[in-house]
């Protein structure tokens, strides 16, 4: 398994589930993503990184899978020490 282009999924119900701000931390998702056998998806997109002194948007790379695999995928990227970046589900 490995990164496919998001129109790849098709008309299946996929989630963001992690936005790294580094380049170092985008390689270790993917693979840990790649290991565990993820199909995932990778888009740079903006986003805000909040620290004491401002807010300055920046562009991070956000992973999105399959809605089926993503509490798989968030437990395996907590177990390797990658918390900041994940992005849990709304609440309904």
């Amino acid at each position: 398994m490995a990164r496919v282009a998001l129109e790849d999924f098709g008309d299946k119900e996929v989630v963001r589930i992690y936005i790294a701000g580094a380049l170092g931390e985008a390689k270790r998702v993917e693979a840990i993503l790649t290991q565990n056998g993820i199909h995932y998806a990778v888009e740079v997109e903006p986003y805000v990184r909040f620290s004491m002194f401002s807010a300055p948007e920046q562009a991070g790379a956000s992973f999105y899978v399959i809605s089926g695999q993503a509490d798989f995928c968030r437990r395996v990227l907590r177990e390797a020490g990658l918390r900041a970046g994940i992005i849990e589900e709304p609440l309904s």
